[in-house]
């Protein structure tokens, strides 16, 4: 859990004023801005204002907050669920291709996957077979992501495409990794502000598998709704530290070359793609709640209470690393976890993270099976996600109160053209 590394919660639009949001849709926005409008009877609206299976929208009808009219678009320079806040309710799935799956196969679900989520993010779920799970809900930020693993090439005969930076990553001395849980042919990622939609568009691309892949392994996780606090702040985790105060902005100069595989890309179809490196990071929250507060910010290295280092100022203050105390110690100790992940203590090592928490519930020895799904996004995880770890490795505090017990790695091609899919470039290339 890198200090420079998750986040902000999502920014509205506009101030909300007198507890009514300005952002929220307008008469004579789009199908897809209202889709999911429901007013006293649960009425959904169609095109143009008409109704799609249903009578005409009610007078009274009250519109869809911002919450879920957001929509995030499929197609574009890059995938969703990259640059996009955190969202309130994830999954993580990764598959296996079948036997005899093969490329064509392969090719197949990529151009389904792509299809159902081009469609799902546009909110629309009006199909035959739709299990009505978001039937009454709009697109609510949904996003999904598909990714490679190491082993798809070897599976589709395109081990010549495979990307050098995809080679596993090392071993590291605090791992305790279950091989059941991490790697995988084929990754997904779905995020969404609504945990309905999320779980709607989860089965949706488990029923596309079909007989072309099989679930490896799920993880589902949450962070908090957009809108739970006063005024948008940083996230925290279940640790309760504000978590992701340095995570890299789109607005810095160097930020697509540190999180994007530039055009032409190495190989060509990873243009504008990313790396995403994935680890389920189990907290010891028992042991970590028997510490006192002021314990636990030396071990991070910053106040629990707004996140500003302990060198004193607010969260976005810079970090003095050489400043003492009246005995002469430092008063950001060296293993501290914020000193430690710091970019300038690793070789400019960056990574964008967007994780989320999760808890699946209490283990026979009564401690919480809770944490962090870690996800982190770079252009070559060799000088993002390991020099880091590396370091972390070797003597950070926080390592005795949390376990990494998965780890995946996923080549994630950039964004699909319209009327393509996702992988393309790579499976017809």
């Amino acid at each position: 859990m890198a200090d420079q590394s998750l986040p902000q919660t999502r920014t509205p639009e506009k101030a909300v004023n007198d507890g009514v949001s300005e952002s929220a849709p307008k008469e004579g926005l789009s199908r897809r801005r209202l889709l999911g409008t429901a007013g006293a009877t649960g009425l959904v609206l169609g095109a143009a204002g008409g109704a799609v299976g249903y009578a005409a929208r009610p007078a009274e009808a009250t519109p869809l907050t911002s919450l879920g009219s957001e929509e995030v678009m499929f197609h574009g320079k890059h995938q969703p669920g990259i640059l996009q806040g955190l969202q309130a309710r994830g999954h993580l799935v990764a598959f296996d291709l079948a036997a005899g799956a093969g490329r064509k196969g392969a090719a197949a679900l990529l151009r389904r996957w792509s299809e159902t989520a081009r469609r799902l993010m546009a909110g629309d779920t009006m199909t035959s077979d739709d299990t009505d799970v978001a039937r009454d809900a709009g697109p609510s930020s949904l996003t999904i992501t598909f990714g490679f693993g190491h082993s798809f090439f070897a599976r589709t005969g395109l081990e010549k495409q495979r990307p050098l930076a995809l080679d596993p990553l090392p071993e590291f001395s605090s791992d305790r990794i279950d091989k059941a849980r991490s790697n995988g042919d084929l990754w997904v990622q779905i995020g969404a502000d609504d945990a309905l939609v999320a779980f709607h568009a989860l089965r949706a691309i488990q029923k596309d598998a079909g007989g072309a892949a099989k679930v490896r392994w799920q993880m589902n996780g949450f962070n908090r709704s957009p809108g739970a606090t006063a005024h948008p702040m940083t996230a925290r985790n279940l640790m309760g530290q504000i978590d992701g105060t340095r995570n890299p902005k789109p607005t810095e100069s160097d930020f697509d070359r540190r999180i994007f595989v530039p055009s032409p890309g190495d190989p060509t179809w990873m243009a504008n793609g990313s790396y995403a490196v994935v680890r389920r990071i189990r907290m010891l929250l028992d042991d970590w709640e028997q510490l006192t507060v002021k314990a636990q910010e030396q071990v991070i290295g910053r106040r629990k209470a707004d996140g500003a280092p302990l060198t004193g100022g607010a969260e976005t203050t810079a970090m003095d690393l050489e400043k003492t105390d009246a005995k002469g110690n430092l008063v950001v100790p060296l293993n501290a976890h914020a000193r430690i992940t710091r970019p300038d203590q690793n070789g400019g090592a960056a990574m964008l993270r967007r994780p989320w928490s999760f808890h699946d519930g209490i283990d026979t020895d009564g401690v919480p099976d809770a944490g962090l799904l870690f996800v982190c996004w770079q252009a070559d995880p060799l000088r993002g996600f390991v020099p880091v770890q590396r370091k972390l490795d070797r003597g950070d505090a926080l390592s005795r109160y949390i376990r990494h017990e998965s780890s995946g790695l996923f080549a994630v091609p950039g964004g699909a053209a319209e009327g393509d899919y996702v992988g393309q470039g790579l499976l017809e290339g």
